[in-house]
């Protein structure tokens, strides 16, 4: 009997319990969720990675095409930005013109001579308009900034050294920037 019950204790080690198929299936029910979390995860993953290229790829689209638009506007722009001015010399190019005409019946040169400053004045007055002034140069310290020093000459007086004596060429401003500069002469 004794060798029945050691059998039997062998035998009910050997055999697989109902305990022991439900612990197997316990880990096993464990490995294929964590499988799935991972594989889950992996998906999550490549799901964002998808969607955050995608989101790169509108965004660096939409950045090309800003940038060409913005070209094409600057383009437009240069092509047009001389159109206001041109408009408002217009009247001016009129004036010669009829100037030109009259020329050929006047015999008294003082007309002529107000008819030409009466369109210089005109002109003047656009250009100031638009944001052109004259430089004052002659009498100023020469300053670089706003001088083209052609020439220097000894000056005649203690007081007018280092300063612009002559002007060969006016310079000029367009909105306090300066677009040409004054060419001097200046006294030593």
């Amino acid at each position: 009997m004794a060798e029945n019950k050691e059998n039997i204790l062998t035998e009910e080690n050997q055999t697989p319990t109902s305990e022991t198929f439900i612990d197997n299936e316990t880990n096993n029910t464990q490995d294929n969720i964590t499988e799935e979390v991972t594989l889950s995860e992996e998906d999550k993953l490549k799901a964002e990675v998808t969607t955050l290229n995608d989101k790169f790829i509108r965004l660096y689209a939409e950045f090309d095409n800003f940038k060409r638009r913005t070209q094409k506007e600057r383009i437009d722009l240069l092509k047009t930005a001389n159109k206001e001015v041109i408009l408002a010399l217009l009247p001016v190019l009129d004036d010669f013109e009829r100037a030109e005409k009259a020329l050929a019946n006047i015999t008294d040169v003082a007309a002529v001579k107000e008819g030409i400053a009466i369109v210089q004045n005109k002109l003047k007055n656009i250009l100031a308009q638009k944001g052109l002034s004259e430089m004052d140069a002659i009498g100023h310290a020469f300053d670089a900034d706003v001088h083209e020093a052609i020439t220097s000459i000894p000056s005649p007086s203690e007081e007018s050294k280092g300063k612009v004596i002559d002007q060969m060429e006016k310079g000029y401003l367009l909105n306090d920037k300066v677009i040409r500069f004054a060419k001097v002469i200046i006294g030593v």
